[in-house]
């Protein structure tokens, strides 16, 4: 017995309700645009500038002890990561700690670091530090500029390639329920407060691609449908469309999620950020799709012959060649 979230045959009315959910996700974007502005983000050491310490030691390392060894000298942003290689000798274990820049100061001061030294030496009296790295606000100023032109291009890319895949009014939904997404993700981040890094914008790319591949399904789906039914309204199609994808859709971003609940629980506080950015990407990716996307498509209307244009309800502006 296979496992079905939904019936093989389904005819939800996903439009009934349109002018609520677009609302709602308008309602979303401004008030996630306003936290951006007024609020800010948690910008972690990448975006702020900081300084990153390699340390090598011949017990193994605890993250969580760590951390709380070194949480007392209340230095702010601090990220531990073990280094794994392969090469290394079994009595050699490293690790990479990045603090973020003290107020007032472009890194971490030598007495800052000498002071993590001696507190991870009371932990661990084989550590050492085999190199202190800085990172100052300049080079940090650059980073967030490549990260915007990395979304912005990816936006970019995308409405071209769906354009030339489908049709403009297709690109249009795609790249504006992708940047809902984004904007979804940035304003929850800037709520919460969670720290906002290279890793993050890693995520956002990943939501991105997520977002429109399962969008993407649907249009595929929609174009088939447009070609088979040109007589029936244009939102009676979309209905159809998404109906016959309901089931993949529910059970692609279900099962993701699933893996991703368990990386949040037991991934540790090094990706947590990372994680949760995907997993609120997958859940406003999965909406978007239906409700930001095809209500786009739908107010601008699409070709139901593929030459001749088509208004919102689905009839032709001229007679349809059979």
């Amino acid at each position: 017995m296979r496992l079905k979230l939904v019936p093989d045959h389904t005819e939800y009315d996903f439009f009934k309700y349109r002018t609520l959910t677009f609302g709602f996700s308008a309602v979303l974007m401004v008030i996630s645009l306003a936290l951006w502005l007024t609020v800010g983000l948690n910008f972690g050491i990448d975006f702020r500038g900081g300084t990153t310490i390699r340390t090598q030691a011949e017990q193994p390392m605890d993250v969580g002890s760590y951390r709380d060894a070194i949480a007392p000298l209340e230095l702010g942003d601090v990220s531990i990561s073990e280094v794994f290689d392969p090469t290394f000798a079994a009595d050699t274990h490293v690790a990479m700690i990045r603090i973020q820049a003290q107020d007032g100061e472009e890194s971490v001061s030598a007495d800052t670091v000498q002071s993590v030294e001696e507190a991870l030496q009371e932990l661990d009296e084989t550590i050492r530090f085999t190199s202190v790295e800085s990172v100052g606000p300049k080079v940090s100023g650059e980073l967030i500029q490549t990260a915007v032109l990395a979304v912005a291009a990816a936006l970019a890319a995308i409405l071209f390639y769906i354009w030339l895949r489908f049709e403009w009014q297709f690109s249009v939904g795609a790249v504006a329920a992708l940047f809902h997404d984004v904007v979804l993700t940035i304003g929850i981040f800037s709520a919460l407060q969670i720290r906002f890094d290279l890793a993050t914008i890693a995520a956002l790319l990943t939501i991105i691609g997520y977002s429109i591949n399962d969008t993407v399904v649907i249009f595929d789906r929609l174009r088939e449908n447009l070609r088979k039914f040109k007589t029936k309204p244009l939102r009676d199609v979309m209905n159809l469309s998404v109906n016959e994808t309901l089931s993949r859709t529910l059970m692609t971003s279900g099962t993701t999620l699933i893996a991703l609940i368990a990386l949040l629980v037991l991934g540790g506080d090094v990706i947590r950020g990372f994680v949760f950015a995907i997993f609120w990407g997958v859940i406003v990716g999965t909406y978007s799709s239906v409700y930001v996307a095809k209500n786009v498509v739908l107010w601008l209307g699409v070709k139901r012959d593929w030459s001749k244009p088509t208004d919102t309800t689905g009839n032709q502006f001229a007679n349809i060649d059979a």
